[in-house]
Formats: structure tokens, sequence, C-alpha cells
């Protein structure tokens, strides 16, 4: 990073923007879809319309247009009420993140408008000085660079009883659904985070569910105080009583310096579960498509003991993050004044990474839109085009080992004990995978193991 202050007589050129016209189809085709279909709720039945109209092919079209048109950017799109930069290049967003949270800052304004619905002392948006106790000890509890976590072996044994109790459901009916699906989901989540009292409080996660769709709308919704409160008071007591094997206990047991805000930190573990809910039920959908995958997952379940981590299943799941990001939009905002290649961004600057972009760009990646697990099980580096399923650099999301864990076991469960087929919507290997498809009306039929 290169900051230069500059005179009044000869200031710096600033990055170039873009034209009226191609500013507003990315307004249109990039960010007004991602804001539709919800940022922090998915809304379901924009999800199915944005799929069969094909948005997210149209959104990555028309960022390979910018690159196009203004090279290697970054490029500017200048609103009424903001100037936003979107990165066209690896190296951009290399540096970015790896220079998170200085010069850029995860707190970005529109973070903070959306998460202070539920989570207003939460990591993603606190001060530079309320971060620096607030992320290590999301680090000590969440234990990104420990593979599995601490508590590993409870959490492959909730899953699997949660799983199961969800096959014996889905057997009855001899088909398996988005809604018996996540109800075992958040089950399985409950238990894992806050402890096996846990199971039965769907309060807990319909007041954060309520809290979420307020915050689809940032600041442009008052906050449900009440609710809040309500919600972070029984996290709380979750964590006073530290079942063991949650991470509600870790939480109890880990010292956390003053301004640390230990249980509000509990809101974006929850959250992101249920990103992760999604990929896992879309990878059940591709290997249920792709035969030759479903039989190399099964030997990796067979060959594995009680409690394994299922290096191929991870692959399966972040492949299917990155051909449909749960996480469309990374956001940043500079802290001060930086140097690009093309001219200068102020401090204050909306940067923008849209993953689906570097992800399903078949110019960089020759088999973009067909299922490659193979693409995480080789060593990566920064020179690689950029798949950031969980951001990436010292803000990279530091539940990325827990999550990938319980989805992971959750899909060995599901893979090795039946026989799944894809009923509706259709995909096929044989075709390019969609841009976006909703998991809310993915249909699977059972047929025995």
């Amino acid at each position: 990073m290169v900051s230069h202050a500059n005179s009044d007589r000869n200031p710096a050129p600033e990055v170039p923007s873009a034209s009226l016209l191609d500013g507003l189809r990315a307004l249109t085709r990039v960010l007004m879809p991602v804001a539709a279909g919800g940022a922090i709720v998915r809304r379901p039945r924009m999800m199915l319309l944005s799929q069969k109209a094909g948005l997210d092919k149209r959104a990555v079209r028309t960022m390979q247009h910018l690159r196009d048109r203004y090279g290697p950017g970054p490029v500017q799109v200048r609103m009424p009420w903001r100037r936003f930069t979107f990165l066209l290049e690896p190296d951009q967003v290399h540096r970015v993140l790896n220079e998170s949270p200085e010069p850029f800052s995860p707190s970005t304004r529109e973070k903070r408008g959306a998460l202070g619905h539920f989570q207003p002392e939460g990591v993603l948006i606190s001060s530079p000085e309320e971060r620096t106790v607030r992320r290590p000890f999301n680090e000590q509890v969440l234990q990104p660079q420990r593979r599995p976590h601490e508590h590993g072996q409870r959490m492959h044994e909730v899953v699997a009883e949660e799983m199961n109790a969800l096959l014996d459901h889905a057997r009855l009916s001899g088909t398996l659904d988005w809604p018996v699906f996540a109800t075992a989901w958040h089950r399985m989540v409950r238990r894992v985070v806050l402890g096996d009292t846990a199971r039965r409080d769907h309060a807990v996660t319909d007041d954060l569910l309520r809290l979420r769709k307020d915050a689809n709308w940032s600041f442009l919704k008052p906050a449900r105080t009440r609710r809040r409160q309500r919600f972070l008071e029984r996290l709380a007591d979750y964590v006073e009583r530290a079942e063991p094997g949650s991470l509600a206990q870790m939480v109890a047991r880990t010292p956390g310096p003053e301004g640390t805000a230990k249980h509000h930190q509990i809101p974006q573990w929850l959250f992101a579960f249920d990103a992760a809910a999604w990929a896992t039920y879309r990878a059940l959908a591709l290997l249920a498509t792709h035969d030759g995958h479903a039989g190399t997952a099964r030997e990796e379940v067979e060959a594995a003991g009680a409690g394994a981590d299922f290096p191929y299943l991870r692959a399966c799941i972040l492949e299917s993050l990155r051909l449909w990001p749960t996480t469309p939009a990374i956001l940043r905002d500079t802290t001060q004044a930086t140097t690009w290649a093309g001219g200068m961004l102020p401090a204050g600057a909306s940067i923008i990474v849209f993953a689906p972009y570097f992800h399903r760009d078949h110019a960089r990646i020759s088999r973009a839109h067909r299922f490659t697990p193979d693409l995480w099980l080789r060593a990566r580096t920064d020179e690689d085009w950029p798949l950031v399923p969980f951001s990436g650099g010292p803000a990279m999301c530091p539940g990325r080992n827990v999550v990938l864990h319980t989805a992971g076991a959750a899909l060995a469960q599901l893979v090795s004990a039946e026989e799944f087929t894809l009923v509706d919507p259709p995909l096929s290997p044989r075709r390019a995978l969609p841009g976006g498809i909703s998991p809310f009306h993915l249909r699977f039929r059972l047929s025995g193991p």
C-alpha cells in the first residue's frame, strides 16, 4: 500500500470511473440482485426468480464487460449516495484481503447498518481498538488453525445423531426437501454452538431470523431493541450454563479482556452456519448428479474412522461455495487514501470484491462452470485466481474450520446412508452448471444405500 499527500495545485488522479450507462448496468445487474435476494437473509422467491432469469450469469458478464472496457481496474461506479469501487484483477483482491483491517476495513458502512440489528458488538463491525481484543477471542474459541476443533469429536457425534434423525423422517415419505433439512440442521447447530438443551429452543433461532430479516434493510429499518436484548440475554444464559462440548462452554472458559463482549460474538457464528446449510444442501445436489464424485465420497467415508475430517467432502462443500457463493459481495472501506496503478482512492471509499465474477470467470478458470472439487485438494498460492468462499487474509472467517468440519460430517452421514436422486430442479454433469440455484427449491428422492 502506498499513500501520497498531494498539493491542492496538483492533486493525484482518482481511480477511473465507469460511464453513466456502465454504472447503471453495474448497479442494476450486479448490486441490486444481491440486495433484492437478501444480503443477510435470503428471500426464497427472489432466489428462484434470479435462478430462472439467469441473473447471476448476467452479473458475471457485466463484470467481464467492465474489465474488457476499463482494463485491469479498479473502476469506480458513482451513485448519488455512494461511490463503489469494483476490483477486476486477482492481485487487487489479494492486496485488499491481505491488508485488512488497515487500510481496508471490514467494518463498512453497509455492514454496520445491517449487522447492528443483531450483533452490535460483533467483531465484524468493531472499531480498530475493539477488534484488537475481539478478533483474538474469536480465534481462541473457534480455533481456525486447528483441524479438527478441540470439540471436533463431540461435534461429529451431534451431527451423526441429528442427520440420522433427519434420515428417519425423510424415509417415511421417501423424499428430502428443504424444510425438513433446515429443521434438522438448526437443531444440530444449536447443540454444537449452545449445547444439548438448546436442541428444541426454536425461539432463539426464530429471534435471530427476525432480526436478520430486519438487517436486510440495514439503516432503513429501526432496530428491534427489545427483541435483540432478549436474544442476547438468551445467549448469555447458555454461556453461563457452559454445557460440555459446546462452543458456549469455550466462550465461558476463554478469558476475554474488557471490551470483548464475549456472548455478542455468538450471533455471527449462528449466522455463518445458516450459509453452511445452503452450501451443504447444494453439495448434496452436486454429488447426487455426479456419480463418479459420489462414489469417491462414499469411499472416503468408508475408509475413514470415527470423527474423521473428510478432506474430499470438505472440498465438495468448498466447490459448492465456489459455484454459488453464499457471500457474493465482500466489502471493505478504505481508512486512508490508497494508491493504485490507475490512480488514487480517498479514505472512506467502498471496495467490492464480487465473488461470482472471480469464481466463475471462464477466461481464467478452465472448468469454471463444472463441479471440480479437485481445485481444493491442491496447494494454492496468492498467484492463483482468487477463490474466496471464506474471504481471506487477516480478516478471514475464523469459523471456517468449525463450519467445514460439521458440514463435511453432515454430508458424510447422508451420502453413506442413502442414495439420493435430485428431483427438482435438474442438474447435469453434461451441461454447464447454472449461475445460481436456490437451495430452498431443491428436492431429493431417497432410494436406499
